[in-house]
């Protein structure tokens, strides 16, 4: 209920801001993305790290479980990235089976990614403090929203 509430509010506040103001905010928004995609790719732990204020002895039992988050995340995301290319390959001769391949092949890969997030929350939850963890687990859901709003975009509907 309070998630509506938030969006109700929210889209109220949107709607009452004048159109330059809208624009500027989308504008700063989508540069903010353009950057982290960017910052991601050049050092995506550094990145995290940064945000993630530990103190020298917490990165030292943070790191091997980020890197083991990342490394086991690495053939879903292929998996994903394949399935949307099958997509496009295919778009134009787009059959019944393939697409019902290619969705259970992304509905396999996003129960995959979210039982390895589970189990990553709570390994980091039991080095970190509750509330360091639960900020790693928003960066990462950011930098995911953001991985897969350009998944979402380089897909066109279904003909």
């Amino acid at each position: 209920m309070r998630a509506w509430a938030g969006s109700i509010l929210g889209a109220a506040l949107a709607a009452s801001l004048p159109i330059a103001v809208q624009a500027q905010q989308a504008s700063t928004t989508a540069a903010t993305a353009e950057s982290i995609r960017k910052e991601v790719e050049v050092d995506k732990r550094g990145l995290v790290e940064r945000y993630m204020h530990l103190t020298p002895e917490e990165l030292k039992k943070f790191r091997p479980i980020y890197e083991d988050y990342q490394k086991r995340l690495a053939p879903i995301r292929q998996k994903q990235n394949r399935a949307v290319l099958d997509y496009i390959e295919s778009e134009d001769s787009m059959t019944d089976a393939n697409a019902k391949r290619i969705a259970k092949d992304l509905l396999e890969t996003d129960a995959d990614e979210q039982r390895l997030r589970e189990k990553t929350h709570k390994q980091v939850l039991s080095i970190l403090p509750g509330k360091k963890a639960v900020r790693y687990l928003q960066i990462e859901n950011k930098l995911r929203a953001i991985n897969r709003y350009d998944m979402a975009e380089r897909m066109p509907l279904v003909k």
